[in-house]
């Protein structure tokens, strides 16, 4: 509807002369996928992390298992005479212990390895991770030695290559050189007569 003031129409809607705005392709309700890729992948990464952190371990198998043991050659630990590398892991089943002198938890297991030694049910090996010359020694003197082989794996590399996530760790292997087996954690006197000994005695048979 159109009024007259003078020589001049004007419409009866004053909004009516404000032209539309143009249409913004952007805008027009679909959302680009480019701006919720980075959404995306946080929430992959968290779902990730969430699952990884609630895995333990202990209870993840070793790709190893069923595998020759890595190549290596270590020379004895300070005060011992007898290196170990896997030339010396073939020909009977045996126990590979990895440890160290500044750990607890060796502390704790290491009279289970002491009574095998004493015994003489399998032969065990050391695999010192990391420690100092000096303090390895004197902890073997102190607590005694159970090892018939003590490899110083002074830089962690075989340790490395063995898959080791910290120590303690014990690994069962084969008189192919396999390892047939791998506990992390100390070993304790139910690990001991319920899976290590039956394994032991079946990979003997």
């Amino acid at each position: 509807m159109l009024r007259m003031r003078g020589n001049f129409r004007i419409d009866a809607d004053p909004e009516a002369n404000l032209a539309a705005p143009p249409l913004d392709a952007s805008a027009s309700g679909k959302p680009r996928l480019a701006l919720f890729v980075p959404l995306i992948v946080f929430i992959a990464l968290a779902v990730t992390l969430g699952i990884g952190l609630t895995l333990d371990p202990r209870k993840v198998p070793s790709p190893l298992i069923g595998k020759l043991v890595p190549e290596f050659s270590l020379p004895p630990v300070k005060g011992r005479t007898l290196g170990l590398a896997s030339a010396n892991l073939n020909g009977e089943v045996s126990l590979v212990n990895v440890f160290a002198s500044w750990c607890v938890s060796c502390r704790e297991e290491h009279p289970i390895f002491m009574d095998l030694r004493k015994r003489g049910i399998v032969p065990i090996h050391g695999l010192n991770y990391k420690d100092k010359p000096d303090d390895a020694a004197r902890w073997l003197d102190e607590l005694g030695d159970p090892y018939t082989r003590t490899g110083a794996d002074l830089d962690g590399r075989v340790a490395i290559d063995w898959g080791v996530y910290g120590v303690p760790e014990t690994f069962l292997v084969d008189r192919d050189g396999r390892i047939a087996y791998k506990h992390i954690g100390p070993v304790t006197p139910l690990i001991m007569s319920e899976k290590l000994m039956p394994l032991i005695e079946r990979l003997r048979r």
